[in-house]
């Protein structure tokens, strides 16, 4: 999943993503508000964590903007300010939730999560395919019920790829919402990702779950269609 972070502060941003990349999440920083104003406006995001303190423009005026674009994708806002009068501003101007600094990062954890299951009209968190397993709660994997390590970076493709079961990604799609826009689109790092996940997930099982399509992209399913390689 994709998140957009936008935080002034360079410590604070670099801690942040620091602790957001190591739960699978791929985040890209904003420093100001028209930054961030103008990323949520030309890319997909699942969420923005949006500090309210910013140069430039403030969230209040970045997280009505968002809103009058028509996105709803989740907003959390956080902020040093705990007045009511502040946390009420911040709702009514679109966000959908608001943390007050300093905050527990666990407590930062749980309110995205609560707010990804909102924003995905409550997904199932348990997706089957044949006897593959991925629980995105726990973020635990399993075939034919045998639990499966991965790296964080590998969970997050294979999530994305449970998520849109059936269906055939192309490496953008991948690019876009598994790595952040400072992945290099030309590198072989997919092809080097998707490798490791045949063999921890295809390898020694009949029924081989990732499937390439020639110029298209890559396909997770338990068809019985023949793979494109």
């Amino acid at each position: 999943m994709r998140i957009l972070l936008v935080e002034d502060e360079p410590d604070a941003a670099r801690m942040l993503a620091k602790g957001l990349r190591e739960q699978t999440y791929a985040v890209d920083i904003a420093s100001d508000g028209e930054a961030g104003e103008y990323r949520a406006s030309v890319n997909e995001y699942d969420l923005i964590i949006l500090d309210l303190m910013l140069p430039r423009k403030n969230g209040f005026a970045v997280c009505r903007e968002i809103r009058a674009a028509g996105s709803c994708v989740p907003i959390l806002m956080l902020t040093a300010r705990d007045a009511v009068q502040d946390r009420i501003a911040g709702l009514d101007t679109g966000a959908d939730d608001y943390l007050t600094k300093p905050f527990e990062f666990h407590e930062l954890l749980a309110r995205m999560r609560a707010l990804l299951r909102r924003g995905q009209a409550l997904r199932s968190e348990i997706i089957e395919i044949a006897d593959l397993v991925v629980d995105t709660r726990k973020r635990i994997v399993k075939r034919n019920n045998r639990p499966i390590e991965m790296t964080a970076k590998e969970y997050a493709l294979i999530e994305y790829f449970a998520r849109r079961a059936g269906e055939v990604i192309g490496r953008a799609d991948i690019s876009e919402h598994v790595w952040d826009e400072s992945f290099d689109p030309f590198s072989n790092v997919i092809e080097v990702y998707v490798q490791r996940l045949r063999r921890k997930l295809d390898a020694g099982h009949a029924l081989k779950l990732i499937r390439t399509r020639r110029g298209e992209g890559y396909v997770l399913t338990a068809g019985s269609e023949e793979a494109g390689e």
